[in-house]
């Protein structure tokens, strides 16, 4: 059997959608496809096996939610510190 899903994510502006792009493409580059869209990021996961599907899914969350946290640190400390 042959699982696919696609998980779009949308920014607030290009350059945060880069950065997260380019931060999880190191980690996700032999296990999925991404497609960076001006504030959009397009990722499209297949995988013979549930298991590993939803264990690629569960990553690729987990890892955009720790960028996504250190971008709005920083920009709230660009706010700070200007």
């Amino acid at each position: 059997m042959k699982i696919k899903g696609k998980i779009y994510l949308d920014y607030k502006n290009a350059e945060s959608a880069k950065l997260v792009h380019d931060s999880l493409e190191i980690d996700n580059e032999n296990y999925l496809q991404s497609e960076l869209k001006e504030n959009k990021i397009i990722y499209e996961i297949n995988n013979e096996k549930l298991g590993t599907f939803l264990s690629t899914v569960d990553d690729l969350i987990a890892s955009e939610i720790v960028v996504e946290k250190i971008i709005e640190h920083t920009d709230k400390e660009k706010v700070l510190y200007k």
